[in-house]
């Protein structure tokens, strides 16, 4: 543990910020390096009171979110569970800014700036599956990682992204019926976590561009949002700039909305980081704009192959609005918009593709299926060494009587991957890049 040394201007902002009884508090969690680190359960695949009971980890409440916990471990990722989409790992004070929003199932919803996933994938949880959310995010390696976060949590509703805000307006004008803008910021709330870079990237002159920034972006999301929308506006942030002025600056020049609620989080007053979010709500404007919806695209070989597929390995389970993008089979979401010229990364559940006349299942599916939705899914308890050996992408061997076929590989019930049984070998079809290394 050391000491973490604060820009002398910091600490000045700091100190007309706070009162000054709190200031001794405040300073003295940068006396160390040590922060409070979280994970959330996902309420796609397991709620709060069932993670509660099979955790790996102990775990302390979040009082600001449903299914979030601050855990003491080093690492989470390297678990099953993590793989299966069971849980994200999230700093606990992030996690305060998708509750505010109140998504609904059915709605439309944007997470403007997504990647890394976690508030989108918190906001799909809420969602079941009904509706559609759009998850951008303008970087492409940054996207691509939000993509596989979106396909690990089993997000089947989703539309990922890669776009300034400024070409999603152009696409979707009033469309939205909830915002999430987590805007790029100076991150003074990263200060302990990420403190190395964090504390290179700040000064007064960045904090000045984040702001410019923050209101251009915003300015873009009350084009999309719909009279009578709601967005949350958050930061991990402390800067009075970037968060209580951007939201008075905002509604100075949009009178058509109102404050509900803001609320921000200290490091000295909560077991979590730095955070500040803000719930607007559009309380007149034009009507709402009713987009042309996606034309799929199927031929009937495709669609046979997979329905075979789908016959021999599912239970009764029928995927619809089935569509074929650049060869890749996928389920769109009910009421998908046409994205026009959009880059898109992943909408709703890549099924996988055709080769050679057979279907055969993408990563995707296995992590959007539920075990009891399969005939013959493979069941591995946490303590089987298999089930380490098959994250590592590796081949294992299983009961010789097992159908010969595709199999779901699960761990205490949750899918993991997909294998190939060939006479009691269970070959991997985990995508190389997803493979567990250490």
């Amino acid at each position: 543990m050391s000491k973490i040394q604060l820009p002398e201007s910091f600490v000045n902002r700091m100190k007309k910020q706070l009162p000054e009884t709190e200031w001794e508090a405040f300073f003295a969690v940068y006396e160390n390096s040590v922060f409070y680190k979280g994970i959330r359960a996902n309420a796609l695949k397991c709620d709060g009171v069932a993670f509660e009971k099979i955790s790996p980890f102990a775990l302390s409440i979040v009082p600001w979110s449903e299914h979030a916990y601050c855990v003491e471990e080093e690492k989470v990722g390297g678990h099953p569970y993590h793989f299966a989409g069971v849980y994200y790992s999230q700093e606990p004070s992030a996690t305060c800014a998708a509750p505010l929003l109140g998504v609904q199932k059915g709605e439309k919803v944007l997470d403007l700036c997504s990647a890394p996933g976690g508030k989108g994938t918190q906001l799909a949880a809420y969602m079941q599956g009904e509706g559609v959310i759009v998850l951008n995010e303008p970087i492409f390696s940054r996207a691509k990682i939000l993509s596989q976060n979106v396909e690990r949590m089993g997000v089947k509703n989703a539309l990922v992204t890669c776009a300034y805000p400024k070409d999603l307006a152009n696409v979707f004008p009033r469309y939205f019926d909830k915002i999430l803008v987590d805007a790029p910021c100076s991150g003074e709330g990263m200060f302990r976590k990420n403190a190395k870079e964090a504390l290179a990237e700040w000064s007064e002159e960045n904090v000045a561009l984040c702001a410019a920034r923050q209101r251009e972006i915003l300015s873009y999301a009350v084009k999309m949002l719909k009279k009578g929308g709601r967005l949350v506006y958050s930061t991990c942030t402390f800067s009075f700039e970037e968060d209580e002025g951007q939201v008075q600056a905002f509604l100075k020049e949009n009178p058509n909305f109102r404050l509900i609620k803001q609320e921000k989080l200290y490091p000295h007053k909560v077991k979590g980081e730095g955070h500040f979010a803000a719930l607007l709500e559009k309380t007149d404007g034009e009507e709402d704009c009713l987009l042309r919806q996606k034309k799929k695209t199927m031929d009937r070989a495709s669609e046979k192959a997979f329905r075979d597929f789908e016959k021999e390995f599912f239970n009764n389970l029928q995927f619809k609005n089935l569509t074929l993008e650049n060869g890749i089979l996928y389920a769109l979401p009910l009421d998908t918009p046409d994205w026009g010229n959009l880059q898109v990364l992943r909408v709703g559940v890549r099924l996988g593709e055709v080769k050679n006349g057979r279907f055969e299942p993408d990563h995707s599916l296995a992590l959007c299926t539920r075990m009891d939705e399969v005939k013959s899914p493979i069941n591995f308890s946490l303590d089987d060494a298999r089930v380490d050996k098959f994250l590592r992408g590796e081949a294992v061997e299983i009961n010789g009587t097992e159908k010969n076929g595709w199999k779901l590989v699960c761990v205490d019930g949750f899918p993991i991957g997909l294998g190939k049984n060939v006479n009691g070998t269970l070959k991997n079809h985990i995508p190389k890049g997803l493979r567990k290394l250490s």
